[in-house]
């Protein structure tokens, strides 16, 4: 069986940090199981754990008035799910709900924040991390909208 920080460094999100950066993460994790149809996080809710995902699919939803809710991306293993716990006010943004049995690394953001705040080097490397995937996550949700909303401007 592999460990967290084993785990961790096969992700693209925590590619290139040291041994000691992956240990310091890892101690703030620890693996889950979660159900089919069940949320990892909801929009409003305190967003206090991030994931890795090891295996499953997660949906990232958004709701729009009269469209209940609306898949802007599909997350696979290796994929990070959660950035809100980085960010105050440490809420989330939008819902992420299993479509399958997911097996998960779930992080303690409040763990991995004081983490952050003695080792201001890998405050910096998981804040160049999380905002990449922020912007990835931006376009994808940008590119989902125009698909839905794109005949509307034409």
């Amino acid at each position: 069986m592999k460990t967290i920080p084993e785990l961790l460094a096969k992700a693209s999100t925590f590619e290139g940090l040291n041994a000691a950066q992956l240990e310091l993460i890892g101690g703030c994790g620890r693996l889950v199981r979660v159900d089919e149809n069940k949320y990892l996080m909801q929009e409003g809710d305190p967003a206090d754990t991030f994931f890795l995902i090891r295996s499953g699919t997660v949906a990232l939803e958004i709701h729009g008035a009269g469209r209940g809710a609306l898949v802007i991306e599909t997350l696979d293993p290796g994929d990070t799910v959660g950035w809100s716990w980085l960010f105050p006010p440490y809420r989330s943004e939008l819902d992420a709900r299993t479509l399958v049995p997911c097996g998960l690394v779930a992080i303690d953001g409040e763990c991995l924040r004081g983490k952050c705040e003695d080792d201001h080097e890998l405050g910096y490397q998981l804040m160049r991390r999380f905002a990449a995937n922020m912007i990835d996550r931006l376009q994808a949700a940008r590119l989902q909208l125009l698909d839905i909303y794109g005949h509307a401007l034409t």
